[in-house]
C-alpha cells in the first residue's frame, strides 16, 4: 500500500484523482513533484499497468527524480522483475515511462519515422548544427549588401515552426522576412542528411499522427494515463501533442502554476493553463497552496505583488514555517557599490553566522549584471558558481570529437562533416570544400554523397581527388571496423583512435600553454570514457547512436546545479524549480525589471512573474536592493527603483539602515562574538 498520511488534504486529492482530466495547479513550494510521484505509485497500486502510464516533464533531471522516486514508492515492482531473472527490457516495460517531450517523440521517431521518408538512425542535431546548416543557406539566397544575424533567424524560426502565437508581432520585420525565405531550405536540408533539429522531434511526431492515423491510435491505446509537468511553459506545439494523446481517453493531468509562467519569449503560451476548460470542460481543478520551502514574511509578499497580475488563476500562499524575518531592502550609488556590499554580507553570513557559501544565492535579471558581480566577490576571495557559464559542450575538442562520432553514425550529416574534414589538417582545403558543397547543392544531395560521385570529384585538382578519396576509404574502415567486432569496447577504442588521427598532437600544437592542451585532452578522455554506457551488450554502433542522442537530449534545457561549496550567481529564468536558505535579489531597477523591452512588447505581467519566481526562491531570509547609478559603456547612468517594489507590503520590507540601528538580544550577542573569536582564529 502507498502511504498517504505523510500528505496534506489537497495533496492527497490530487493523488486521489486518478480518472478523467485533472488540473493540479501547484503554488511555489507546494510539494509538486511529491504529488506527481505519489499518484503515479496509486495508478499503478489500483490496477493501471505501468506501460499505460506516461509522465512528461521539461527536464531529464525531473524526469531521473520522479522515476527514483516511484521506484522507492513501489519497491516491490523493481526488485520482482530482478529477482524472477527478468530481462533489462521486460524491467523497463513494467516501469511507467518518464521522460521530457522530447525524448518521448525521439522514442515515437524511432519505430515509426520510416513512414515520413526518413531512415531510422537520423542525427539530432544540435544548435550549433542548426547555426552551421543556418548560415550555409543564408549565404547562398542573401543578396548583396544584406546582413541577417544566423541566430536571430534560427530562434524566430523555431517560434514559426512552433506555432507561438506571439512570434510574428514581436519579431523584427527583415528578420522575418528572411526566415520566411530561409524556413522550405532549411527543413529540405535537413531531411537530405537524415538529420532533425529539437522542433522536428515534436512537429514530426504531430506530422506523424496526422498522416497515419494508426500511428496515433497505438500511442493511445499504450499511454492510457497521461501527466504533464510545468504545463504552463507547454507551447503550441507540444500543447497539440498532449490533446492529441489524451482527446480520447481524457484521463490527462496537467500540473503547473501560471503565476509561474516565465518563458513566454520561447513559446510558452500560458493560456494552455488558463483556458484548460475550453478543451476539457469537465475538468477537476485542485490547488496546492501550503508552501513548504519559505516563512510567511516571504509568502505575503510574493501573494501581494502576484495578485497585481489580473489574468491569472488566484491562489493564496501560507507556510507552517512561522513568519520568519523582513525583507531587507537596500541602495546603492552603483553597481559596483552594490557588488561590493554584497561580497562582505556573504562573508560576514560566513563567518559570524555559520551560513556556508552554498547556502547562499545571488538571483539577477540579465546576463550583463554579473560582471560587476563576479569581480566582487573574486577580490573578497569567496568561491561562486555562475549558473549560464560556457558549456563543457560547447569546448572546441568535444564538439569537435561530437562531430566525428555524428559523421561515423550518419556520413551524410553535412554540419558534422564540414567541421572536420580537415580536423587534423588533412589536405581538404576550404576551397576544395567549397566546390563539393556547391556540387552536393546542385545535385541536391549530402556533401558525402558528392565525395562518392564520380562526376563531382572530376572537378577537382588530382590531388584533391586523392585526398577526398583517401578521405571517403578512411570513413569507411572506420564504420566498417567499428561494426566488425560487435565486443569492441568503444572507451578505449575512442582514446586510441583520436591519437591514430594526430587529433591529440593537434591540439598539443594549437596550444600554446602546455598545460592548456594536455587539459583539453583530459576532457576527451573523460568524455570517451562513457561511451559504453550502460548497453554494453548492444553492437558498437547502436552504443554509438544511444550516447549521441541521451548526450543531446541531457543537454537541453538541463537544470545545472552548483558543486561543492560555493555562492550562486544565477538568472531569474534560470532559477526556477531551485531553492536557497538566503537568497539575494539585486538591481531591482526600472529598466532591468521590469526590463525595458516589456513596456513596448506588452510582457509587463511576465516580468512580475519573473520577480514573484525569484522571491518565492528564498526560504529563511530575502535581501533586495536596487541602484541610483549604473554604468553602461563607460558611463555612469541615473537609475531608478523598480515600479515593483511598490508592490512590496512596506510592514514587511526592513530599510538596511533600520536594521542596523536596532540593538541586539543579549543571547545573540554571545553567539555573534563566538563566532568572531572562532573565525579570527582560524584565520590566524
Amino acid at each position: 500500500m502507498v502511504d498517504l498520511n505523510s500528505l496534506n488534504p489537497e495533496q492527497r486529492l490530487a493523488v486521489e484523482t486518478i480518472h478523467g482530466p485533472v488540473l493540479i495547479l501547484a503554488g511555489a513550494g507546494t510539494g509538486k513533484t511529491r504529488v506527481i510521484t505519489y499518484r503515479i505509485a496509486r495508478l499503478i497500486e489500483r490496477g493501471i499497468a505501468p506501460q499505460n502510464i506516461l509522465g512528461v516533464t521539461f527536464t531529464n533531471k525531473a524526469a531521473r527524480e520522479m522515476q527514483e522516486r516511484v521506484a522507492k514508492l513501489m519497491p516491490r515492482s523493481g526488485q520482482g522483475a530482478s529477482k524472477s531473472g527478468a530481462s533489462s527490457q521486460e524491467s523497463t516495460e513494467a516501469r511507467p515511462t518518464v521522460c521530457t517531450f522530447h525524448s518521448f517523440c525521439v522514442r515515437v521517431l524511432r519505430r515509426y519515422i520510416d513512414r515520413l521518408g526518413y531512415k531510422r538512425n537520423f542525427v539530432i542535431y544540435s544548435e550549433s548544427d542548426q547555426l552551421g546548416a543556418i548560415k550555409k543557406i543564408l549565404s547562398q539566397i542573401a543578396t548583396k549588401g544584406e546582413k541577417a544575424d544566423p541566430a536571430a533567424v534560427l530562434s524566430l524560426l523555431s517560434r514559426y515552426r512552433n506555432g507561438g502565437a506571439r512570434a510574428a508581432p514581436l519579431a523584427d520585420e527583415n528578420v522575418a522576412a528572411m526566415a520566411e525565405r530561409v524556413r522550405s531550405r532549411y527543413e529540405t536540408a535537413l531531411h537530405a542528411c537524415n538529420a532533425v533539429d529539437f522542433d522536428d522531434l515534436i512537429l514530426l511526431t504531430l506530422r506523424l499522427f496526422v498522416e497515419h492515423p494508426s500511428v496515433l491510435e497505438e500511442c493511445r491505446a499504450r499511454y492510457r494515463y497521461v501527466m504533464v509537468d510545468e504545463y504552463q511553459d507547454t507551447n503550441a506545439a507540444q500543447f497539440q501533442l498532449v490533446h492529441a494523446l489524451a482527446l480520447k481517453h481524457r484521463n490527462l493531468c496537467v500540473v503547473g502554476d501560471d503565476d509561474q509562467s516565465i518563458y513566454g519569449w520561447r513559446g510558452a503560451e500560458i493560456a494552455n493553463l488558463l483556458d484548460l476548460e475550453k478543451h476539457f470542460p469537465e475538468v477537476k481543478v485542485i490547488k496546492l497552496e501550503q508552501n513548504y520551502r519559505s516563512t510567511n514574511t516571504i509568502l505575503t509578499a510574493a501573494n501581494a505583488l502576484i495578485k497585481n497580475n489580473v489574468r491569472r488563476r488566484g491562489k493564496q500562499l501560507w507556510s507552517g514555517n512561522g513568519q520568519g524575518a523582513k525583507i531587507a531592502l537596500r541602495a546603492f550609488e552603483s553597481d559596483e557599490a552594490e557588488a561590493r556590499a554584497l561580497a562582505e554580507e556573504i562573508e560576514f553570513a560566513r563567518q559570524i553566522r555559520r551560513i556556508p557559501w552554498s547556502d547562499q544565492a545571488v538571483l539577477f535579471r540579465t546576463n550583463g549584471q554579473s560582471r560587476a558581480l563576479e569581480t566582487a566577490l573574486r577580490q573578497a576571495d569567496i568561491r561562486y558558481h555562475l549558473i549560464g557559464g560556457q558549456s563543457y559542450f560547447d569546448r572546441r575538442e568535444i564538439k569537435d570529437f561530437m562531430a566525428y562520432l555524428k559523421l561515423l553514425v550518419n556520413p551524410h550529416d553535412d554540419a558534422s562533416l564540414l567541421r572536420v574534414a580537415n580536423v587534423p589538417p588533412r589536405g581538404l582545403s576550404e576551397a576544395t570544400m567549397e566546390r563539393l558543397l556547391a556540387a552536393s547543392q546542385e545535385r541536391k544531395s549530402s556533401v558525402y554523397a558528392a565525395m562518392l560521385n564520380s562526376a563531382s570529384q572530376t572537378t577537382l585538382p588530382p590531388r584533391a581527388q586523392e585526398r577526398v578519396s583517401g578521405f571517403v576509404a578512411w570513413i569507411e574502415r572506420t564504420r566498417a571496423a567499428l561494426a566488425a567486432d560487435q565486443n569492441l569496447s568503444l572507451a578505449n577504442w575512442a582514446e586510441r583512435w583520436l591519437s591514430e588521427i594526430g587529433y591529440f598532437d593537434d591540439l598539443r600544437r594549437s596550444e600554446k600553454d602546455p598545460d592548456a592542451g594536455e587539459s583539453r585532452i583530459r576532457n576527451l578522455r573523460d568524455l570517451a570514457a562513457t561511451l559504453d554506457g550502460s548497453g554494453g551488450s548492444e553492437p558498437p554502433m547502436e552504443r554509438l547512436q544511444t550516447f549521441l542522442e541521451d548526450l543531446m537530449l541531457d543537454t537541453e534545457r538541463e537544470d545545472k546545479e552548483p558543486e561543492g561549496n560555493a555562492v550562486t550567481l544565477i538568472t531569474m529564468h534560470s532559477c526556477k524549480g531551485l531553492e536557497f536558505p538566503h537568497v539575494y535579489v539585486v538591481g531591482l531597477e526600472d529598466g532591468l525589471l521590469p526590463h525595458a523591452r516589456s513596456k513596448e512588447e506588452g510582457t509587463l505581467d511576465e516580468e512580475r512573474r519573473l520577480f514573484y519566481v525569484a522571491i518565492t526562491r528564498a526560504m529563511v531570509t530575502l535581501r533586495i536592493s536596487y541602484c541610483t547609478g549604473r554604468k553602461k559603456y563607460g558611463q555612469s547612468l541615473p537609475c531608478y527603483p523598480s515600479p515593483f517594489l511598490k508592490e512590496l507590503p512596506e510592514h514587511l520590507l526592513e530599510l538596511a539602515d533600520e536594521r542596523g540601528k536596532k540593538p541586539v538580544t543579549v543571547q545573540s550577542g554571545k553567539e555573534m562574538f563566538a563566532n568572531l573569536r572562532a573565525a579570527l582564529k582560524l584565520g590566524g
